[in-house]
């Protein structure tokens, strides 16, 4: 009952989810996306971008399908 476990230090398979504004972004990604508002990015625990994709629900689901386990940025 009071075994200690090492579950790991957690950050190498974290990776966060935000909100990216269309208009933040470089004119061949808007061009790509032009009825949208606004794409979600996945990145790393480094900051850098991983990925792009349409909604927060995906961006969840690809992380998870790569396993690695998203966190919501706001």
């Amino acid at each position: 009952m009071n075994t200690k476990y090492d579950f790991g230090d957690g950050e190498q398979n974290t990776v966060y989810i935000r909100r990216v504004a269309i208009d933040s972004l470089p004119d061949e990604v808007r061009e790509q996306a032009p009825d949208l508002d606004s794409l979600y990015a996945v990145h790393g625990i480094d900051g850098e971008r991983l990925a792009l994709v349409k909604d927060r629900k995906l961006a969840f689901f690809l992380a998870r399908q790569n396993d690695l386990s998203p966190v919501s940025v706001h």
